[in-house]
């Protein structure tokens, strides 16, 4: 037994099968309730589509119109509306308890490059092993990269030991 996929969209044309219809004209002029043999005809007649607009009512509205061209301008309609859309990017600037003076500086300064780019930055310290029963070590190094981004970000979400790893997102200032 194969599946068939069901169509996306109204029903159009001969998909459409109960009778009678309460048919709108091509203008938007409500042309009465028509058997749906009579409403294919005129729509035939105009070369246009006969599309069903609202199936749940009783009759079931059905409109003559062409429907690709109407197809078109939604699609045309949610582009435009998907080109206008901000994506908000998030970086990760990835610590350990651990971690060295020299190379906890180069890791602020990347997330300080990514803020000035307008981007969000996402600050993990990682834990592992025994650092897990020192969990104020994670707090002191994200307050120490709180420090040292001051002015430059501002902190949007901070959180507490979950797992192994504690996270705190910095968002930049002046967006």
């Amino acid at each position: 037994m194969s599946m068939q996929r069901r169509p996306t969209g109204p029903r159009m044309n001969h998909q459409i099968r109960k009778s009678p219809v309460r048919l709108i004209g091509a203008e938007g002029e409500q042309l009465g309730i028509v058997a749906i043999e009579d409403a294919r005809q005129r729509a035939q007649d105009l070369s246009l589509d006969l599309v069903e607009v609202s199936a749940a009512a009783d009759p079931p509205v059905v409109k003559i119109m062409d429907y690709g061209k109407v197809k078109f301008e939604q699609d045309k309609k949610a582009r435009e509306s998907r080109k206008k859309t901000h994506t908000i990017e998030i970086k990760e600037v990835k610590f350990r308890p651990t971690i060295d003076d020299h190379d906890f500086g180069i890791k602020v300064n990347r997330a300080l490059r990514f803020l000035s780019k307008g981007k969000k930055v996402k600050v993990t310290v990682f834990f592992r092993y025994r650092q897990l029963r020192r969990p104020e070590l994670g707090v002191q190094i994200l307050d120490k990269v709180t420090e040292m981004t001051v002015g430059k970000a501002e902190v949007e979400h901070r959180s507490r030991l979950e797992g192994r790893q504690m996270t705190m997102i910095l968002a930049p200032i002046g967006e």
